[in-house]
C-alpha cells in the first residue's frame, strides 16, 4: 500500500511530456526484433524506481524545464530577466559534448570552460593554433584529438554554411539531423543522440557505458557486445515520452551502483541507499522466467 501511494505522488510530479519529434518515426530496423524488453510497464516502472531512490538529477533539471517549456511562445520560454537564463546554442551543446568524451564531467566541463575563456568565439578557434587549444583542452583529456574534431568542425560548417552557427539544426527532423550531423569527422552516434536529447529537446534515447550496463542488468537488451545494437532496440522499445527521464535517471544508477557495473572500480562505487538496488528485481523476474 505504501508503495502504491508513493507511485502515484512520482506519476503526478514528474508527469510524460512529448516534444515536436518523435522517434517513432525511425526507420531503422531493431536488430533485437525478437526481444521483447523492455515493455511500456516497465521501463515506465524502472523510471519510477529510480526517481524514488536518486531523485530527479540536478544536472539535468534545466534540459528538463526547456523540454516542458517547447510549447511555449519563445517570450514565455525566454522572459527577459528569467529564470532560465539564455538558452545553450546548438554548437556550444555539441562541442561540449565532444569535450565530454572519454573523461569525467569535472574535467570536460573544465575544458569548455578553459577553452571559452581562450578563445570567447569559435571564430577564434577555428583562427588559432592547434597547438593553443590544445592547452586550453588538455584538462580533459585527448587534448590533440578532440582539438583536431573541434576545428575540423567549425571549419566544415563555415564552408558549408558560411557561419559558425547550428541552430538551423532546429527546424529538420531527426533523421535529417542524424543525416547533417554524420558527415562532420569524428561526431559519432553517441554525440548526436546526446546533441537530439539535451540541444534539440527530441525524443532520443543515447547510450553511454554506464546506460547499457544497466539495461544488461534489468534485461532490457539481450548483449552488451553491440552499443550501436542497444541504441537501436531502445529507441525502438522505449516510449517516446519516457526517453528522457529515464536516460537521465539510468545515467546516474549506472555511476552510483556498483551491483549495476561490472567494472571493477576498487570499491570506489558506493551502494545505493541502503545497499538494496531497486533494479534486482527485474534481474530476478527475468531468471523466474527462464
Amino acid at each position: 500500500m505504501q508503495r502504491s501511494r508513493k507511485r502515484k505522488q512520482i506519476n503526478s510530479s514528474l508527469k510524460p511530456f512529448r516534444t515536436t519529434a518523435s522517434c517513432r518515426s525511425h526507420p531503422a530496423e531493431d536488430p533485437y526484433s525478437d526481444h521483447p524488453r523492455p515493455t511500456f510497464e516497465e521501463c515506465r516502472s524502472v523510471r519510477d524506481d529510480l526517481l524514488s531512490l536518486h531523485g530527479f538529477p540536478q544536472e539535468f533539471v534545466k534540459y528538463r524545464e526547456r523540454r516542458l517549456q517547447m510549447g511555449l511562445r519563445e517570450s514565455q520560454i525566454l522572459p527577459k530577466g528569467g529564470e532560465c537564463g539564455e538558452k545553450e546554442s546548438v554548437l556550444d551543446g555539441l562541442i561540449r559534448t565532444v569535450l565530454s568524451q572519454n573523461t569525467t564531467e569535472v574535467n570536460s566541463e573544465r575544458a569548455f570552460g578553459n577553452l571559452k575563456c581562450a578563445f570567447p568565439t569559435w571564430e577564434q578557434v577555428l583562427a588559432a593554433e592547434s597547438k593553443g587549444v590544445e592547452d586550453a583542452i588538455r584538462c580533459g583529456g585527448l587534448a590533440p584529438t578532440k582539438s583536431s574534431c573541434i576545428k575540423n568542425l567549425l571549419s566544415c560548417l563555415l564552408q558549408k554554411k558560411g557561419n559558425l552557427c547550428m541552430e538551423y539544426l532546429r527546424e529538420l527532423s531527426i533523421e535529417e539531423i542524424k543525416a547533417e550531423l554524420s558527415h562532420f569527422k569524428g561526431i559519432g552516434p553517441k554525440t548526436v543522440a546526446c546533441v537530439l536529447m539535451f540541444q534539440l529537446q527530441k525524443d532520443d534515447f543515447p547510450v553511454d557505458t554506464h546506460v547499457s550496463t544497466v539495461n544488461v542488468v534489468v534485461s532490457m537488451v539481450a548483449t552488451l557486445q553491440d552499443i550501436k545494437k542497444t541504441y537501436l532496440h531502445l529507441n525502438q522499445r522505449i516510449p517516446d515520452e519516457l526517453k528522457f527521464d529515464l536516460n537521465c535517471l539510468l545515467y546516474t544508477h549506472g555511476k552510483a551502483c556498483k551491483r549495476c557495473s561490472n567494472r571493477n572500480d576498487g570499491g570506489l562505487k558506493k551502494e545505493t541507499g541502503d545497499g538494496h538496488c531497486p533494479l534486482l528485481a527485474y534481474r530476478k523476474h527475468q531468471a523466474a522466467e527462464k
